[in-house]
């Protein structure tokens, strides 16, 4: 049915002079087409090009390390890494991100690499998640909220501080979370009862969490004791490539958080023997 309202006829004369013309899209032609998996990361810590070994491949964000580890962990090989990306570049803002070389070459989002390396490698029917009971498994969950929590908050504030003005304008988030909410109890506010200003912000400092800190590594040493992987799997699981972040990053920064792990022999040695594995997954583009 044809429409009841109708454009002047000299306004019709003036939009004919500019017609609407659509065009089919271009398509992106490569000059480098993806050869292999390709996993999107936090630049390590030293990015020289002519490296020889992989010593120097993994990334210094303990959120990108977790896939690594996870995907190394898994049994996945030869896969690829860049870091010539800001996280703006990644599915929702973040990093990492997993660029598939598939026939759609898809751009994957963490919550979706679990599927696809469950295509790489089978599995994903195990409704313990590769734990040997029920227990364990919901075991596992309370050492995950742990490493997420007080460790992860402990790694945070042990990095470099930042300018006191750009400190007070600035809210610490830890994985898209502010601190103050994985903290328990929650820290005081930075404006008390006696401020004339309304409460603000949070005071939030590393000698505050350090205690909760100091037993969380002294726990997680006993719990591995002289096993394998943690709880006593007889294959790796999501909550060992968690704590091989963490431990990773704890053992390479210069802070007393540091030291709290080298105390520890087995996590050290854990860690090293670990990290092998997860280093010979992967390589440069």
């Amino acid at each position: 049915m044809a429409s009841v309202f109708s454009l002047p006829e000299p306004l019709q004369r003036f939009l004919s002079k500019f017609p609407l013309h659509t065009y089919p899209p271009v398509p992106v032609i490569s000059k480098c087409p993806l050869q292999k998996p390709t996993l999107w990361i936090a630049p390590p810590r030293t990015t020289a090009i002519d490296q020889t070994s992989n010593s120097d491949i993994l990334s210094t964000d303990v959120e990108c390390l977790k896939w690594q580890a996870y995907i190394a962990l898994r049994g996945v090989n030869n896969i690829a890494v860049r870091w010539d990306i800001s996280p703006e570049g990644g599915i929702d803002g973040r990093l990492p991100c997993l660029h598939t070389p598939d026939a759609s070459s898809e751009l994957l989002a963490p919550r979706s690499i679990p599927g696809w390396v469950d295509g790489q490698v089978g599995g994903g029917n195990d409704s313990l998640n590769g734990y040997s009971d029920e227990m364990l498994k919901d075991e596992s969950h309370a050492w995950v909220s742990l490493l997420e929590g007080v460790v992860h908050a402990a790694l945070n504030l042990s990095e470099p501080p930042q300018p006191a003005l750009s400190q007070l304008f600035r809210t610490a988030t830890v994985g898209g979370r502010a601190l103050e909410a994985i903290l328990s109890p929650p820290p005081a506010p930075l404006t008390g009862l006696s401020s004339v200003l309304p409460s603000y912000g949070t005071n939030i400092t590393l000698s505050s969490i350090q205690g909760q800190y100091a037993d969380a590594i002294a726990s997680l040493s006993e719990r591995l004791g002289t096993d394998k992987w943690f709880l006593g799997s007889e294959n790796p699981t999501a909550l060992d490539a968690l704590a091989f972040a963490y431990l990773h990053c704890l053992l390479s920064s210069m802070d007393s958080t540091r030291i709290e792990v080298t105390r520890r022999v087995n996590l050290v040695t854990w860690e090293r023997r670990v990290r092998t594995q997860v280093e010979a997954a992967f390589t440069r583009t």
